[in-house]
C-alpha cells in the first residue's frame, strides 16, 4: 500500500533543482520527508583505470543504475527501509557506507534524469522541470566542481563542451514534456513554491485517507 508521495524535480545541470526541493519541504515536519539525489545511483567505476574515469560520460541515461533507483523508490513509497548509496565524486565509486532510508512521507527525487524513466515518471505523484539559462547553469556547475568535487576549471569546461552540453540537449531538455509544470529559476520562484507547497499538503491529506 501507498505510503508516500513522491516529487520527481529534473532540469540541466546546475539549473536550481536541490534549492526547488528544500524550498518546497522546508515548512514540512523534517521528519517526514528525504531528499534523494539521482547522483547518488551513478555506477560505480571501479573497475576502470582512475585517469579513464575522468573521461567517462555522466550525463548519459546509461550512467545511472535505473534499476536499483526503480526498485528502492518503490520500496520507500510502500513503506518500507532502504540503503541509498554513497557516491564518491572524486574517485567516480561508490562508499562503503550507505544512507538508510525509512518512514518518509515526502519523497524529492530530483536530478538530471528523474523524468528520463517511464517506469520512475508512473511512480511520481507531481513532476517539475526547472528551466534556467545556460550560461547561468554553467556558471554555478563550474563554481560547484571546483568547491565540492576537487576538479580544475579546465577539466569543468573541457567536460561541459564534450558531454555535458550535448548530452543535455540530446536527453535532459525532451524530458520537460512529461513534466506537470515547467518551473523558471528553480528555489528562486517563491510564487512556483508556494503553489507547490499548498499541493503537497493536499496530497498529503489524501494519502491520510
Amino acid at each position: 500500500m501507498k505510503q508516500s508521495i513522491l516529487i520527481g524535480i529534473a532540469g540541466g545541470t546546475g539549473s536550481g533543482k536541490t534549492s526547488m526541493a528544500k524550498n518546497i519541504v522546508r515548512d514540512f515536519n523534517p521528519d517526514h520527508v528525504v531528499i534523494i539525489e539521482q547522483d547518488s545511483y551513478y555506477f560505480d567505476l571501479k573497475d576502470i583505470p582512475l585517469d579513464a574515469r575522468h573521461h567517462h560520460n555522466f550525463d548519459h541515461p546509461e550512467a545511472y543504475d535505473f534499476n536499483l533507483m526503480k526498485k528502492q523508490i518503490r520500496d520507500l513509497i510502500n513503506g518500507e527501509t532502504t540503503e541509498i548509496p554513497i557516491y564518491d565524486y572524486k574517485g567516480h565509486t561508490r562508499s562503503p557506507e550507505v544512507h538508510r532510508v525509512t518512514g518518509h512521507k515526502i519523497i524529492v527525487l530530483e536530478g538530471i534524469m528523474v523524468l528520463y524513466d517511464p517506469e520512475l515518471r508512473d511512480l511520481m505523484d507531481m513532476k517539475i522541470y526547472i528551466h534556467t539559462d545556460p550560461d547561468i547553469r554553467f556558471i554555478r556547475r563550474l563554481s560547484r566542481d571546483i568547491k565540492y568535487r576537487g576538479r580544475s576549471v579546465e577539466s569543468v569546461i573541457h567536460q561541459y563542451l564534450d558531454t555535458v552540453r550535448p548530452m543535455h540537449e540530446q536527453f535532459i531538455e525532451p524530458t520537460k514534456q512529461y513534466a506537470d509544470i515547467i518551473i523558471p529559476e528553480g528555489g528562486h520562484n517563491t510564487v512556483a513554491v508556494d503553489l507547490f507547497k499548498t499541493k503537497v499538503t493536499s496530497l498529503l491529506k489524501h494519502l491520510a485517507k
